[in-house]
């Protein structure tokens, strides 16, 4: 049994020869071509007389990396070995994740996102357009694998904390799906990021001769709704077990695509549910530290969007299984936007996903008011603002609250509410801290601190891989549920006392399997697999898993 046997592992099935084995990175291995193999594939002369094999290969490939001078430069010559050697790219970042992590995805990837279209080397994901309305399916048929089991899919319409980023957004889609094959061990050739490009509002970009995408104004109407529908339609059909994760849509679209397809086929919006799961988790390690019940927090949101509201759900399911009903749930969260406290007294009509956790009161106009008379146990930040968790509004917490937790998760770093040595030094070291994109740990008076990391890299593997895993055939909070407990669990008590509420990124890929065995345990638990449950799930997790070993050719 296994859901993945349709496309197997690179075996040179096309007979590739000379060149053309060397210019596919599926297939090439540089200097690692055996004696044997350079003699059978006609590569004598085209490589340098040397064997060398993979661990020497890493060697340099390693001492190349590390003299690039700045983030930009390493992800560019990161993608550049991904072109030419997808084997030996996977096998670096697999032994160096927490270190090039922040390279491959945020914060690097937002800057890399800006100047996607200047540089932009050669292919990599689908580029769909309004252009191709009625054709999607003939664009998905020219991507060269036929088993595609994980679909990351943009708009770029807000592409992190940066905004509208239009086709520049398609550097997220392939970031997310990188993680998936270094953390949870998918083949890359069973992954496909898209970008949808239908227009962009970013008047800068539209002005830039440069730029990739089309020059007109983001689509809002009737065909982009087709667009959409036309795509998972002709995924569907072409890949029936295949998972799409909505990335980085702007909120309407996000809610409402979510809500739209959720029950009709495997799709989740990472921005939604996969950052509720890993905050919930980030606050669960946070409350073992305070020794304190979810069900008993006072939480302040700064940010209504995407991010705030599923987190705002996946707490709220937390705090159910404390005993809280809906309601009393609801009335543990404040909700803070750029006109103030979400309320339904609030002049205006408000957003629909707003309405959910709108509260029945008076409204409040700033968030410094709103921490004044809330005094909140926990402030999250998803505003995409820098700088709002100011001076004041973290002094008063600090007065109001012995151990006050303070999550400033806008990405990239440039977009955090705070920095990790504001929240710590504003408290006198009581803050517990994470935050979107990382901070570098730091002694302050004597003390180390640790900043975690509320990374959705910790969550999304695993959940795609379970998924794939069982032939899920819908993905519904529950299993994020499941992700988010095992992520907490994962903490150790020497983390904690460090301050960090989250694993080591170097850990990922421990993590991403043990989430995996739980969101397909939820999956069989639930009826909603395809494929059969096997009788040792993490043995079976584990055998599937693609590892970045070169394949024999002779």
């Amino acid at each position: 049994m296994s859901p993945a046997t349709d496309d197997p592992a690179p075996h040179n099935n096309e007979q590739k020869r000379g060149v053309d084995i060397l210019h596919d990175p599926r297939l090439n291995k540089g200097t690692a071509f055996t004696p044997e193999e350079r003699d059978e594939l006609g590569l004598r002369g085209l490589l340098p007389p040397k064997y060398l094999p993979i661990e020497e290969q890493l060697e340099l490939v390693y001492e190349n990396y590390s003299h690039k001078e700045s983030d930009l430069e390493k992800y560019i010559y990161l993608i550049g070995l991904l072109d030419r050697n997808e084997t030996l790219f996977y096998r670096l970042l697999e032994g160096h994740l927490e270190e090039m992590m922040p390279v491959v995805y945020t914060p690097t990837v937002g800057l890399a996102c800006q100047r996607y279209s200047r540089i932009f080397r050669r292919p990599r994901g689908l580029c769909i357009s309004l252009r191709d309305r009625g054709r999607v399916d003939n664009l998905l048929a020219n991507w060269p694998y036929r088993d595609i089991r994980i679909i990351v899919v943009t708009d770029g319409e807000r592409i992190l904390g940066l905004g509208d980023l239009g086709l520049n957004g398609m550097g997220i889609p392939v970031g997310k799906l990188n993680l998936y094959v270094a953390a949870a061990g998918i083949d890359p050739s069973k992954t496909l990021p898209i970008c949808l490009d239908v227009g962009t509002n970013n008047e800068e970009l539209r002005q830039d001769p440069l730029y990739l995408g089309l020059d007109r104004p983001r689509e809002r109407g009737e065909n982009y709704d087709e667009l959409i529908d036309e795509l998972i339609n002709a995924a569907r059909a072409r890949w029936p077990h295949c998972i799409i994760q909505f990335e980085d849509f702007g909120n309407t679209n996000a809610f409402r695509l979510l809500e739209k397809y959720r029950d009709v086929a495997p799709v989740f919006n990472d921005d939604i549910q996969g950052t509720g799961a890993v905050i919930l988790a980030g606050l669960l390690g946070a409350l073992r530290i305070t020794k304190q019940p979810l069900s008993e927090q006072r939480i302040v949101f700064l940010g209504a969007g995407e991010a705030g509201i599923g987190i705002a759900e996946a707490i709220m399911t937390g705090m159910k299984e404390e005993g809280l009903t809906d309601e009393e749930a609801k009335q543990r969260f404040w909700h803070v936007d750029s006109k103030g406290l979400v309320t339904r007294q609030r002049p205006g009509e408000l957003a629909p996903h707003k309405l959910l956790f709108a509260r029945d009161e008076e409204p409040v106009s700033t968030l410094g008011r709103v921490v004044e008379r809330v005094q909140p146990t926990i402030l999250l930040g998803v505003s995409g603002k820098p700088g709002l968790f100011n001076e004041m509004i973290v002094r008063v917490m600090a007065r109001q609250v012995e151990r006050p937790i303070i999550f400033a998760l806008s990405n990239p770093t440039s977009k955090a509410e705070c920095t990790a040595q504001q929240a710590y030094t504003l408290t006198d070291g009581r803050a517990i801290f994470a935050s979107g994109s990382p901070f570098d740990p730091l002694t302050i008076d004597g003390r180390f601190f640790r900043p975690g990391q509320g990374n959705n890299a910790y969550i999304f593997p695993g959940v795609g891989l379970g998924a794939i895993i069982s032939g899920a055939k819908r993905i519904v909070n529950s299993m994020f549920h499941q992700a988010a407990m095992t992520l907490a669990r994962a903490v150790s008590e020497e983390l904690l006392e460090e301050g960090s509420v989250y694993p080591r990124q170097s850990d990922s890929q421990k993590v991403s399997l043990d989430i995996a065995a739980a969101v397909a345990r939820e999956v069989y638990r639930l009826g909603l697999n395809s494929e059969p449950e096997p009788d040792d799930l993490e043995s079976y997790i584990r055998d599937w898993a693609w590892k970045p070993e070169y394949t024999p050719y002779v």
